[in-house]
């Protein structure tokens, strides 16, 4: 069995240079997630969402990323345990990891709901089944079994049979809206490409070169 100490991997495809990146932190992430979806990255919207738990300790989970405007939306279930952490403390964090293309963004910034407009477009383009299982599943609490969660989504369908199909109010999306960003590039012997942007009280970015 080969130790974890023992696994390395030295990245050398691409580098990152200050001169040549985009003014605007929003406009870089564009260009580099254009690239990872032409380059067929598989689940390349995923991102690790970190929020503060109600205990005190950062709580991560992955969630996809949906639109990206002057933030980065997701969306999920309000009444959920993160639904719950965003509402006491409404700051997060995003992580995207691209590993074919040995490239990390790293996004911290103030978190608010999306308008319920934006939230009925997004679910009404769901497929019917996610629609469902948005009803279905009450997000975060403790299942006595999976039959109870197939339960509840039948009782559902049965329902939207006759019902019309709408959003639930206990689910909707959040925006992000970012004051830092960091763009990781892999080099060889680890030496790597990291430039950061930080947000300034007039709206403007501060851009700087950080050590690896």
């Amino acid at each position: 069995m080969t130790k974890l100490s023992e696994i390395r991997k030295d990245y050398s495809s691409k580098s990152l240079d200050i001169n040549d990146i985009n003014s605007d932190p929003i406009q870089q992430f564009r260009i580099w997630i254009d690239e990872a979806i032409d380059s067929e990255v598989p689940e390349v919207n995923a991102m690790c969402l970190s929020t503060m738990g109600l205990d005190g300790y950062p709580n991560g989970r992955i969630v996809l990323l949906k639109e990206v405007d002057e933030g980065f939306v997701f969306f999920t279930n309000y009444a959920s345990e993160k639904g719950r952490e965003i509402a006491a403390i409404p700051r997060g964090s995003l992580t995207f990891f691209w590993p074919e293309l040995e490239r990390q963004v790293r996004i911290t910034g103030d978190l608010t709901k999306v308008s319920s407009a934006e939230s009925d477009a997004y679910f009404l383009s769901r497929p019917t089944g996610s629609q469902i299982g948005a009803w279905a599943s009450p997000q975060s609490t403790i299942l006595g079994s999976r039959e109870e969660l197939s339960s509840r989504q039948k009782a559902f369908e049965e329902k939207f049979k006759v019902e019309e199909l709408t959003r639930p109010s206990h689910w909707g999306g959040y925006r992000l809206l970012p004051f830092r960003l960091e763009f990781w590039q892999g080099r060889p012997s680890r030496l790597h490409d990291r430039i950061s942007y930080q947000k300034n009280p007039d709206e403007s970015w501060t851009i700087n070169r950080l050590a690896p």
